[in-house]
């Protein structure tokens, strides 16, 4: 983090003096190593925050036992878990640490009942800035039952950060906020996917073979694994999955059903710093997500930074805005596999085509997705809250370049 972006959380004092360190507590469900998608967002995004402003983690452990440690220079308070009732952890704890805390802006990521419940009752006298990551999608009653509770903690909120404008258009939760959504897409560190040791690559690509196909993510229903194994029935090439889950076997016997089990290799879990070369060795990036579930789709951006095409799905989310139809690859109708083995044969035919968006991939991902983006664009959001400019001039600044 640069010096710039520290002196700008410094001097955020309401009345304009400066007053030392900005002060922010962030409440999230879990923390690395716990895995999901937000979690991964909250490690990234502390570990670039904390060289700004003072910085203090609270989640939930995933036992019933308090766990204080510092993790990469971030201080996590792993909180103890009492119950688990419809995949939330219970914390009460949770409640007394947000009270206790002196943070000028508590930074809450949902959904995440439990931080929402906490809040609520801890009468936290500071700001409170809310990462929107996504709706409650599969349980909607539960969901439905929560709302006004969810209602009133946005209607507290000094800002609400939405991932993409889509998702800000589209999501009914935030339709009714939409004075105080600002758009703050995700990023992550595009450097680490832009290079990679070639002698690994070209080992992969003896093993596969040229025209491949890879896709990365956890094998569950939204991901859309079936269409995507359906379409490489009419593509010739490879399909390189990674990734294990829960649809394994249905997905295997799937491809097995098609005469596809030499085309369809299922790779399993492979960590993050040994996946790039697995980008670098592949013509093109597919994300076949079928449901709203999807709400971003961060993989798309470490295949652009290593220079892939993306076929992605024009789903009601931020899936279509993170790779642009016919600029930084093609978006498809979700659940359409001949859709989808359209695209496919057009990006492994034309190999201009294939190296023009892949090529405008790298770049978009280096200009809207970085981390340092990311990082600078929350600072600035958090100078804002504590200074209290127009809503409309904080649209100006925070708005993606590219936004569509």
């Amino acid at each position: 983090m640069t010096d710039e972006l520290a002196r700008l959380c410094n001097n955020v004092g309401d009345n304009g003096p400066a007053r030392g360190p900005l002060k922010v507590l962030h409440v999230g469900k879990f923390y690395p190593p716990h895995m999901g998608g937000i979690e991964t967002h909250l490690r990234a995004l502390c570990q670039e925050l904390r060289t700004a402003i003072a910085l203090q983690v609270i989640v939930a452990n995933d036992r019933n036992a308090l766990v204080e440690e510092c993790m990469d220079g971030v201080d996590v308070s792993r909180l103890p878990t009492r119950l688990t009732l419809a995949s939330t952890p219970l914390c009460p704890g949770m409640i007394r640490r947000i009270g206790r805390s002196d943070a000028d802006i508590v930074h809450i990521h949902l959904p995440n009942p439990m931080a929402v419940l906490a809040y609520l009752a801890s009468g936290h006298p500071g700001r409170v800035v809310v990462t929107y990551h996504s709706d409650t999608v599969r349980q909607k009653v539960l969901g439905t039952l929560f709302e006004p509770f969810l209602h009133q903690l946005l209607r507290r909120s000094s800002a609400i950060i939405a991932t993409s404008p889509d998702y800000r258009r589209t999501s009914p939760i935030l339709a009714r906020h939409l004075d105080r959504c600002h758009v703050i897409p995700y990023g992550i560190a595009v450097e680490q996917f832009e290079h990679c040791d070639q002698s690994a690559v070209a080992k992969l690509r003896q093993r596969y073979g040229n025209r491949l196909v890879i896709s990365v993510g956890r094998l569950v229903y939204y991901k859309g694994f079936e269409c995507l194994i359906r379409a490489m029935a009419q593509v010739q090439g490879k399909l390189l999955i990674i990734g294990d889950g829960p649809l394994r076997g249905k997905l295997q016997q799937i491809a097995r059903d098609l005469s596809l089990a030499d085309r369809v290799i299922f790779a399993g879990e492979i960590q993050n710093e040994d996946v790039v070369p697995y980008y670098h060795a592949a013509d093109v990036f597919a994300l076949a997500s079928v449901a709203r579930s999807e709400a971003f789709g961060i993989v798309q951006i470490e295949a652009m930074a290593a220079g892939l095409p993306v076929v992605n799905t024009r789903l009601d989310s931020g899936v279509p805005f993170v790779s642009l139809h016919r600029q930084t690859g093609l978006t498809v109708t979700p659940g359409d596999p001949e859709a989808m083995a359209t695209a496919l044969n057009q990006l492994l035919d034309d190999g201009e085509l294939r190296r023009s968006l892949g090529g405008a991939a790298r770049v978009r991902a280096r200009q809207e997705f970085s981390l340092y983006t990311m990082t600078k664009r929350t600072l600035q959001l958090y100078a804002a809250v504590m200074s209290g400019p127009k809503a409309s001039q904080l649209m100006a600044d925070l708005e993606p370049t590219h936004a569509q």
